[in-house]
């Protein structure tokens, strides 16, 4: 094994969670201000994870006050504190562009029901 391999696998994410697209999950990540640092929350659907490795993203999106809000998180982050899994969501596409064009109750991804 090389040497940058081997310094990738070392800062790799040991806890494996297991989202999908069409989830919506909550983040926590640390956040630097001055001398301090908080935890701030963002809740949003998954509308796309690139995988790769050390450099594996994935994508969140919310509405916020009326506009689509989407921030890109990196998945091996040493910042990123938590993750939560609000609900499941029932998706037939790889990556969910779509919902980039729909408005209120038309944005919402259906909830997969286990039986």
């Amino acid at each position: 094994m090389d040497l940058i391999k081997k310094i990738e696998n070392e800062q790799l994410r040991e806890d494996n969670y297991d989202f999908r697209v069409g989830d919506t999950l909550r983040v926590s990540y640390r956040i630097k201000e001055g001398d301090k640092t908080r935890l701030q929350d963002f809740e949003g659907t998954v509308i796309s994870i690139k995988e790769g490795g050390i450099n594996r993203s994935f994508t969140l999106r919310r509405i916020s006050y009326g506009v689509g809000v989407e921030r890109t998180f990196l998945y091996n982050s040493p910042r990123l504190e938590a993750f939560k899994i609000v609900r499941r969501g029932k998706v037939r596409r790889a990556k969910l562009n779509y919902l980039r064009d729909r408005q209120g109750k038309a944005s919402k991804v259906k909830e997969k029901v286990n039986y």
